[in-house]
C-alpha cells in the first residue's frame, strides 16, 4: 500500500467506512457462502479511531450490511485504531497479516465487546476477501487436495466428504517454479522436488481424529469443588463432560480459594522464555493483564533455550540474531564451495531437526560428504549424525566443552594458527585473553594436558584437532537455532561455552 499523508489517510478512511457496507453486500450477492455467513447474526459494531474523531456504526441485520453515524456506546462490538494509517493497513484489500499482528502487539488496534461477537465480526470482515476463492485441487478419487504447513514441514491434505483421507509430503510439479541449483567443485546439486518432512508431521490425520483429543471441558467424576475433592484418585477416576460455564466457574472459584487459603502470592505465572511468541502469552498482552488483576508471583525466565547461545555469543561475532538464528541463508552454497572441514559441536541435526523442520538438511550434509569434506563430531555420544556421516568423534564429558575450547585456542595461540591480522584489526581485549590462556594471570596454562582430566579427551587428540582446524577452512555447526535442542548451549554453563565456541 502506498504511503499517504496524514490528511489524505483520514479522507481515505472516511471513504472506506462509508463504502464498507456496499462492498460487503456486493460480496454476499456474488458468493452464497458469504451471504449465509451474514445471516448467522444480527450485530451492531463501531469502527473508527481511538480518539473518536473518525468512526461509523456498522449494522448487520437479516443478512445485510448497513452503516450510519454513531458512537461506540451504541455498539456491541467496537474496533478502534490508533491512527488512520494503521486503520488503512487493516481495512484495505490485500491485507498484510504481519501488519495486523504488529498492530495488535503494539496496541495500535483494539477490540471491545463479548469475545464471541468480536471473533465473529472480525472473521466476517476477513472473509469478504477470501469467501469467493476456490480452494483445493480436485483429485481423480473425488477428493480435494489442500496444502498445510506444519512445524515439521509442508504437507498435502486430501479431503473428501468433510474428512481427511490421508496426508503426504508436498510434491512439486511442472506448474511450480524450477528448483535452485548450487554449483560447487565441478558438481551441481539440487534438492528433491518433494518436501522432506519430519515424521511427526505425517501424524496430522491421526492427531485430528485421535480419541485422546479433549474437545470439551471434563471433570473427574469424584471431584466436587465445593465438597470432597478426592485428590488420591487423580489419574484413576473417570471423567464426565461439563459445560463451558461450569468449567469457567470452577476455575474462577479455585483462583479465589487459592488466594483466600494460601495468600495472594501463592499463584504463579511461568511465562514463556520466548516472550515474542503469540499474543496470549506475550509479556505485554492478555496473560500479564490477567495475572496483574488477580495477583501473582512472577517466575523470571532464564536463558533455557537459544538465549544461552545468543547472550553468550552475540557480542563476539558482531551481529544480532533473528529468533536465535544468524542470517546465514547463503551458508549452504558457501560451505559446499569453500569448506574443508565441518565440526559438529554438541550438534545432532539428524535427531533434533524435527521441531521446526524436516530433513532438508540431511540432503545438504550428504552433499558435503560426497564432496569429501571432513567431519568432526564433539559430543558425549556417538550420535545419529556421526553414525550417518562418519568422521572423527570426540566423546567430551558433559558440561566440559569450555575447557576443550580453551585448550584448542591455546594451541592456536602458541603455534600461530589464528588469523593475526583479523584479531589485531577487528577485536579488542586479545592481549588480556592471551595472558589468561597462557596462565600468566592465574598460573594455569590452558594446555591440552590441562583439559584432559576434565574432558576425558587425550591431549594428543586435542592437539591434533587444533592443528587440523587451525590450518583449514572450517564450518562450525552448533545445533539448530544456535544451541541445538539439548545442545551444550542449554546447559548450566552454556553461555560460557558459546563464548569459547565462537
Amino acid at each position: 500500500m502506498l504511503a499517504l499523508k496524514p490528511k489524505m489517510n483520514r479522507q481515505v478512511l472516511r471513504a472506506i467506512l462509508f463504502a464498507l457496507p456496499k462492498v460487503m453486500n456486493l460480496t454476499a450477492s456474488r458468493v452464497p457462502a458469504f451471504a449465509e455467513r451474514l445471516k448467522q447474526r444480527n450485530l451492531v459494531a463501531w469502527i473508527g479511531l481511538q480518539d473518536g474523531s473518525i468512526g461509523r456504526i456498522v449494522e448487520i441485520r437479516g443478512g445485510r450490511f448497513r452503516s450510519r453515524a454513531g458512537s461506540p456506546a451504541e455498539a456491541e462490538v467496537a474496533m478502534s485504531f490508533k491512527d488512520a494509517a494503521t486503520a488503512l493497513k487493516l481495512l484495505m484489500p490485500n491485507r498484510d497479516q504481519l501488519e495486523i499482528i504488529h498492530a495488535a502487539k503494539n496496541f495500535k488496534v483494539a477490540t471491545t465487546g463479548p469475545d464471541d461477537l468480536v471473533v465473529w465480526f472480525t472473521q466476517t470482515l476477513n472473509m469478504s476477501e477470501t469467501a469467493g476463492l476456490s480452494m483445493g485441487t480436485p483429485m481423480h478419487d473425488g477428493s480435494l487436495r489442500y496444502t498445510t504447513c506444519t512445524n515439521g514441514g509442508p504437507l498435502f491434505v486430501y479431503v473428501k466428504g468433510g474428512r481427511i483421507l490421508r496426508v503426504t509430503p508436498l510434491e512439486f510439479d511442472g506448474s511450480d517454479p524450477s528448483t535452485w541449483v548450487i554449483e560447487a567443485r565441478g558438481r551441481k546439486f539440487s534438492p528433491p522436488r518433494r518436501a522432506l518432512v519430519a515424521p511427526h508431521a505425517l501424524t496430522m490425520k491421526s492427531l485430528v481424529y485421535s480419541d485422546k483429543r479433549i474437545l470439551y471441558p471434563m471433570k473427574r467424576v469424584d471431584f466436587d469443588p465445593d465438597g470432597e475433592r478426592n485428590p488420591q484418585n487423580r489419574g484413576k477416576s473417570g471423567y464426565v463432560q461439563i459445560s463451558w460455564d461450569e468449567a469457567l466457574d470452577i476455575v474462577a472459584k479455585e483462583i479465589n480459594r487459592q488466594k483466600r487459603v494460601h495468600g495472594p502470592g501463592s499463584i504463579t505465572f511461568p511465562m514463556s522464555s520466548h516472550h515474542q511468541w503469540g499474543n496470549v502469552g506475550y509479556y505485554l498482552s492478555s496473560l500479564m493483564r490477567f495475572a496483574n488483576l488477580i495477583g501473582f508471583t512472577r517466575v523470571a525466565a532464564n536463558p533455557d533455550s537459544w538465549e544461552g547461545w545468543y547472550w553468550g555469543a552475540m557480542h563476539h561475532f558482531g551481529n544480532s540474531m533473528r529468533v536465535g538464528v544468524p542470517a546465514g541463508y547463503g551458508g549452504v552454497e558457501d560451505c559446499l564451495k569453500e569448506a574443508e572441514m565441518i565440526v559438529f559441536w554438541s550438534c545432532d541435526p539428524e535427531s533434533t531437526n524435527g521441531a521446526y523442520a524436516g530433513f532438508e538438511g540431511t540432503t545438504r550434509r550428504l552433499w558435503a560428504k560426497e564432496l569429501g569434506i571432513d567431519f568432526v563430531h564433539i559430543d558425549p555420544h556417538c550420535n545419529p549424525t556421526a553414525q550417518l556421516l562418519g568422521g572423527r568423534w570426540f566423546p567430551v564429558r558433559p558440561q566440559t566443552d569450555a575447557a576443550l575450547a580453551q585448550a584448542i585456542m591455546y594451541v592456536w595461540v602458541t603455534e600461530g594458527l589464528y588469523d593475526e591480522e583479523y584479531v589485531a584489526t577487528r577485536t579488542t581485549g586479545f592481549d588480556e585473553w592471551k595472558a589468561y590462556l597462557l596462565g600468566e594471570t592465574d598460573g594455569v596454562p590452558k594446555t591440552p594436558e590441562w583439559q584432559e582430566t576434565e574432558t576425558g579427551i587425550p591431549a594428543r587428540d586435542v592437539r591434533a584437532l587444533a592443528r587440523k582446524w587451525g590450518g583449514r577452512k572450517v564450518y562450525l555447526a552448533v545445533g539448530m537455532t544456535g544451541t541445538g535442542f539439548g545442545g551444550a548451549g542449554r546447559g548450566a554453563t552454556g553461555a560460557q561455552w558459546a563464548r569459547w565456541a565462537r
